[in-house]
């Protein structure tokens, strides 16, 4: 080290500054912490970082497998026995300075607890924070957080200081980690953040209230379950009143665990329901390929190929008919993408009927039983 130029004391030339106080973290920061905590990791056996996830770390041995999640500087360590993480915990303690939490109870706002047939994961404290910073903690539930019919709003007036709206919506996003329930209605008032009216802020006083008398809910993941991993695809027609675009709403569970979910406005308008229906399947199909990565790096092997259902007939026609028509002639690229992972053996498609569609609860407004 040397001192910098234009401060070079020539009393003391070999003598250097003591930092007393940091303003700010020095930009490389991060990316410096990841190198040296990745080389560390990979000089301990594990071989690779996964691909799909750059914050996940692998180590495939004969005496188990151990996979770490990484985000910044949390660490979330699973294996196949105990005695090889506590090993590798105690490993890791040598080389930096940390603290045991012991078994997973909070990771990232988010509670897990421990149940007799697997994990239940919520984020209640998370939810009532949002109630307090709202001054809604006392307010009235409500059974359901939208109404079912939507309509413009075109005539309510702006709000002069949208930053209160803009907060409460940021802060809902997080909350959809383990509250699926609430994805479209918060990806539904999020479409406003740059002008939000007093008739947006009424949509996001109805989900907090909803959110009041649901507090307790969360997602339940149950150990006694198959591999099989299987999505599904849906999409509400020209939904938006303004820009007629359609919303993709898509769900994928492995075995009857719900893992992924989505609810967004696709980027273009559709011309047909068949064209909305196929680019919401590749956007599913996407997914499920991504899974199936993930899933292949933990060496977690279930069916050969996922299951993808969808409840319009002339989109599934698409993934194995190469032949386009008048209503298709516009998605050769989603096309393709599906068509080519169906003709693979990547991919299997199937119907289901709308009644039993699982999805819909990520494209629209849904009634409170089948909310329940």
């Amino acid at each position: 080290m040397t001192q910098p130029s234009g401060v070079i004391d020539p009393q003391f030339p070999n003598h250097v500054c003591e930092l007393q106080r940091a303003l700010y973290g020095l930009k490389q920061a991060p990316h410096a912490w990841f190198d040296r905590l990745s080389n560390f990791l990979l000089s301990c056996g594990f071989f690779f970082c996964s691909l799909v996830d750059p914050s996940l770390f692998i180590r495939h041995s004969d005496q188990g497998v151990l996979a770490l999640l990484l985000y910044v500087d949390d660490i979330l360590l699973i294996g196949s026995s105990s005695i090889l993480v506590n090993s590798f915990i105690h490993t890791l303690s040598q080389e930096f300075s940390m603290k045991d939490l012991g078994p997973v109870h909070h990771f990232l706002d988010v509670v897990i607890s421990l149940t007799s047939g697997g994990l239940h994961l919520s984020q209640s404290h998370y939810a009532l924070t949002i109630l307090e910073r709202s001054h809604m903690v006392n307010c009235k539930s409500m059974s359901t957080p939208l109404d079912i019919k939507l309509q413009p709003f075109v005539s309510a007036p702006s709000l002069a200081d949208p930053s209160y709206y803009r907060g409460i919506v940021g802060a809902l996003q997080y909350i959809t980690l383990t509250r699926p329930d609430l994805s479209y209605r918060v990806n539904y008032v999020s479409q406003f953040m740059h002008a939000p009216t007093t008739a947006h802020l009424k949509l996001i006083h109805r989900i907090l209230q909803y959110l009041k008398g649901t507090l307790s809910t969360g997602l339940h993941l149950t150990s006694n379950t198959s591999l099989t991993l299987s999505g599904f695809s849906e999409v509400d027609w020209a939904a938006c009143p303004t820009t007629r675009r359609s919303t993709t709403g898509y769900c994928i569970f492995l075995g009857s665990n719900l893992i992924s979910w989505c609810a967004k406005k696709q980027h273009t308008i559709s011309r047909s329901s068949t064209e909305a229906e196929y680019r919401a399947m590749s956007h599913t199909t996407t997914e499920l390929t991504w899974l199936s990565y993930l899933l292949s790096d933990l060496h977690i092997y279930g069916s050969p190929s996922p299951t993808l259902y969808c409840d319009n007939i002339s989109a599934l026609y698409l993934t194995i008919n190469p032949v386009f028509h008048v209503r298709s002639k516009h998605i050769e690229l989603d096309y393709h993408y599906v068509y080519e992972r169906v003709a693979r053996g990547l991919l299997v498609t199937k119907h289901i009927p709308s009644t039993h569609h699982v999805a819909d609860l990520f494209s629209k407004s849904v009634p409170k039983a089948t909310l329940a």
